[in-house]
């Protein structure tokens, strides 16, 4: 059967990678991706047909892997985090639409958003909202909007692609959005690197999210809702349990 495993190897790490998505790799043909993230399963690669390509390249990976695939190959597409969470899972199935032949088979993995969580502490355990600052696909407007409202119904937040070399101030802004519903003393944290080689984290407050030029592309941060504080080291958000 003609099958394209778009796999999610979580943070990078083996110890963070599922079995399913070791068994996915095992089970392809070509393994297909990021520069970055192959690199990260090089060793899961012996004997396999490898392609990747840089940055920016996503539509490009989708049609080699597509390509693969009308072969007969059974490719396994790699992307970091889970498939399905800013992963490749979706713009796969867009590009493959006309190939219903092809089965498409999404493998999740552990997301920044999960695995950073637990770097930190527990700052997920309430009701949340993952939005990237990234706008290069949804427009500014979009996120701005998104970050106001998410930070009106008091929901933790997560934040994806914080910032880059040509978006130095996007995180900037969205605290700004942000603090127009809630201290600037409200705890705060991010990780770097999760899962991988130099993985570092820091707590800190709304604030001191802002001029940080300690926080780039390969961070994960997390701003607490009213209730989120930090207890012996750790940002923890209660669910309301009587303690």
């Amino acid at each position: 059967m003609k099958k394209i495993f778009v796999v999610g190897i979580g943070p990078g790490g083996a110890a963070y990678m599922t079995p399913a998505a070791g068994a996915a790799i095992a089970e392809s043909d070509v393994v297909v991706g990021y520069t970055l993230y192959v690199e990260l399963v090089r060793e899961l690669c012996a004997g396999k047909l490898v392609e990747s390509t840089p940055m920016k390249k996503e539509t490009d990976r989708c049609r080699i892997a597509l390509e693969h695939a009308r072969r007969g190959r059974t490719v396994a597409f790699v992307c970091s985090g889970d498939a399905g969470v800013y992963g490749m899972a979706g713009v796969m199935c867009e590009v493959a639409e006309n190939d219903p032949d092809i089965e498409i088979v999404t493998v999740p993995g552990i997301t920044a958003a999960c695995s950073g969580a637990a770097v930190l502490g527990a700052p997920l355990i309430h009701d949340f909202a993952v939005i990237s600052l990234s706008d290069l696909l949804t427009p500014w407007e979009t996120i701005q909007k998104r970050l106001l409202l998410a930070a009106e119904a008091d929901f933790v937040i997560c934040l994806y692609n914080p910032k880059s070399m040509k978006r130095r101030d996007h995180l900037d802004r969205a605290v700004d959005y942000i603090a127009e519903s809630r201290s600037r003393d409200t705890p705060c944290g991010y990780v770097k690197n999760i899962g991988r080689e130099g993985e570092y984290s820091r707590l800190c407050t709304l604030e001191e999210l802002k001029n940080n030029d300690d926080i780039d592309m390969f961070t994960t941060v997390f701003v607490g809702n009213s209730s989120t504080r930090v207890i012996n080291g750790r940002l923890v958000t209660p669910r309301g349990y009587q303690i």
